[in-house]
């Protein structure tokens, strides 16, 4: 059984370094590669320590957004600061939230572990809310004992 909730978050904004997923939005295979091979260039090219400079809190962002039609992923950090190498400002609005905590053993595993719980069971779960578009996020809050923890936050509205 997952562990969810519901939870009620004020609003936040998540400043982004991204990449375009060009695989087809049913081919799970093919857009988890594209998110693990974008994590591993973030994390080599210096892209999420510049992040990580600016940011308010610990918390890393791996946010999904569908922006003009395009699925987009994107590296992000809460901050009051901007980059000129930052590609989005993400708004995540104030209201109710379908939150997912979970941990594993890498950075990449909670990702694709947080987001198959999330679309897979969870929402199909709570019957009395829905996920109508925006942005989503699995956020690595920590890490302990050797596992990296944190938490899939998905905008919901109530039916």
């Amino acid at each position: 059984m997952a562990d969810y909730t519901i939870e009620e978050k004020d609003g936040f904004t998540v400043l982004g370094i991204g990449t375009e997923l060009t695989s087809d939005y049913t081919d799970f295979a093919g857009i988890n590669k594209e998110k693990v091979d974008f994590w591993q260039t973030v994390q080599e090219d210096g892209t999420l320590d510049t992040l990580k400079a600016i940011a308010i809190n610990d918390y890393i962002f791996a946010v999904n957004e569908a922006v003009n039609n395009k699925m987009m992923h994107y590296a992000g950090v809460m901050t009051e600061e901007s980059l000129p190498e930052a590609s989005r400002v993400i708004q995540f609005p104030k209201g109710d939230y379908l939150v997912v905590k979970g941990e594993a053993k890498t950075s990449d595993e909670l990702h694709l572990t947080l987001t198959g719980i999330a679309f897979g069971e969870a929402l199909a779960a709570v019957n009395d809310y829905a996920y109508v578009g925006g942005p989503n996020a699995a956020v690595v809050m920590g890490e302990r004992n050797g596992v990296v923890f944190g938490e899939m936050w998905i905008p919901v509205v109530k039916k």
